[in-house]
């Protein structure tokens, strides 16, 4: 938030209490949508709706309540990210549309790979699918009725065959550019994507390694069958779609903007598709046949984005108001004066702050959004924690629990998938509770609880510079 907007206050009746009534309507009406499983960005938007319709009967100065809420909806944090998620969208798209599942399909079954071998290889085709397309969701509802009944041919142990989907979404969440977690963490702390990506690596490496070695140990076990008719839909061109992915991230790496990274992958992207002969330039855009139809993927693509575009305007708006109302900075307070002493204990806050945001609210993006600009950043700063140390503990703390839990949007998508894949090939189905089990976010939990304790991948912000200097060279 800018500093002139930190410093006004909004005067409301009933002081912090009245001030809190935006806060519990926002989070009790996406508690309720999300424990009745009915949660979404879509279903959500009435819940930010509400929340600044009750907040206003409780400021004292009406007008500056509307300002305050349009301030919170034009920051500019904001505007870079939902720009950013315009070009994610359309390029999810066109990974997908470019065969990248049939690619990643042909890469998993070409290797003659079978039990936890390929549990392995269905974890890194997951990986691939959501660092390619940015969506933990799109990546189990496209993977698993493809992978799933082959992973069960090929004698994988079906529930860590299903947890391995599970378990590679959530490595793309955390880890791809285009990510809208990613996207969300890195700008609501002022962090460059090349930083984060940077830094961000060793600790889902960490991470996916351990996974990998519950997978290897534990994946196997099942009964080898003869495969069905999963071999039809191989197509080792579609593998061609990742070179787009190496394009954003190199771009990225590189240091140019997130959304120049993301204009070249779509461009990358829409080439490959239709020299390879999967995609077809008037899928990409053309005149529909009749008002209301499609123009095709662009507009596939930004649709795909508007629910959570939306949801963030109105996450931003209620936000802005706690933070002219003065809640925020009392919550620091008091946070400051009782539990925060030092910098172990501030990255330990930021972690746990975090994950609490994320276990009630079926999306994880919004719940950075919530706690980001009001709360992540201002104890980070504090200590001094660089902006891309302070997005990375945010972004890996959404990425834990969140991807457990059964009433979060990705673990039921996932688990449908794998329900609906079962059923196609007369398959069993494992417990839903199979998602307790997901290896991954487990180990990337515990890496990240190690990180903050030891000190290890912390970085910190150089005084007058716009580097990221070591835990080491600031103790020298």
């Amino acid at each position: 938030m800018e500093q002139d907007t930190t410093e006004r206050r909004l005067e409301l009746h009933g002081g912090i209490w009245g001030g809190l009534v935006p806060l519990f309507v926002l989070v009790g009406g996406l508690v309720w949508l999300s424990v009745e499983e009915m949660g979404g960005t879509k279903p959500f938007w009435a819940c930010g709706w509400m929340a600044i319709v009750a907040g206003l009967f409780f400021a004292k100065d009406k007008k500056e309540y509307c300002n305050a809420a349009m301030r919170g909806i034009g920051d500019k944090t904001g505007i870079v990210i939902i720009t950013a998620w315009l070009f994610a969208g359309v390029f999810g798209k066109l990974m997908v549309a470019g065969g990248l599942v049939d690619g990643l399909l042909w890469l998993g079954m070409t290797t003659g790979a079978q039990g936890s071998v390929f549990v392995v290889m269905v974890f890194a085709a997951a990986a691939l699918f959501a660092l390619g397309t940015g969506t933990s969701t799109g990546t189990c509802i496209a993977l698993a009725p493809v992978l799933y009944p082959a992973g069960c041919f090929l004698g994988a142990d079906p529930a860590l065959l299903a947890t391995a989907i599970l378990s590679g979404a959530a490595f793309g969440d955390n880890l791809a550019p285009i990510s809208d977690t990613t996207i969300v963490s890195a700008f609501t702390q002022g962090a460059t994507m090349r930083d984060v990506v940077r830094s961000r690596f060793p600790l889902a490496m960490v991470a996916a390694t351990f996974a990998i070695a519950i997978f290897l140990i534990f994946g196997g076990g099942g009964t080898l069958k003869p495969l069905p008719e999963l071999q039809a839909q191989m197509n080792p061109s579609g593998a061609l779609m990742l070179l787009a992915l190496l394009v954003v991230v190199g771009s990225a790496l590189s240091g140019r903007h997130i959304i120049e990274s993301l204009i070249y992958g779509n461009i990358t992207a829409g080439a490959i598709g239709v020299i390879t002969g999967n995609l077809k330039l008037s899928a990409i855009f053309h005149i529909p046949e009749a008002r209301g139809v499609s123009t095709g993927i662009i507009q596939n693509g930004i649709n795909g984005v508007v629910g959570a575009i939306i949801f963030a305007l109105l996450i931003l708006a209620v936000t802005q108001i706690l933070v002219e109302s003065g809640i925020m900075a009392r919550i620091l307070r008091f946070a400051e004066k009782f539990i925060i002493n030092s910098v172990r204990q501030a990255e330990l806050s930021i972690i746990g702050v975090t994950i609490l945001a994320s276990i009630p609210i079926s999306a994880n993006a919004p719940a950075e959004l919530l706690v980001g600009p009001s709360l992540v950043k201002p104890i980070g700063e504090k200590f001094n924690l660089a902006p891309a140390r302070r997005a990375n503990l945010m972004d890996c703390a959404v990425c834990t629990i969140f991807f457990i839990l059964p009433w979060h949007i990705v673990v039921a998508a996932w688990y449908a998938a794998i329900v609906s894949a079962a059923e196609a090939f007369n398959l069993s189905v494992p417990s839903i509770s199979a998602a307790l089990l997901n290896p991954y976010s487990w180990a990337l939990f515990a890496t990240l609880v190690f990180s903050a304790v030891t000190g290890w991948n912390r970085a910190y912000a150089a005084p007058d510079e716009e580097v990221l200097v070591s835990e080491e060279s600031c103790e020298a």
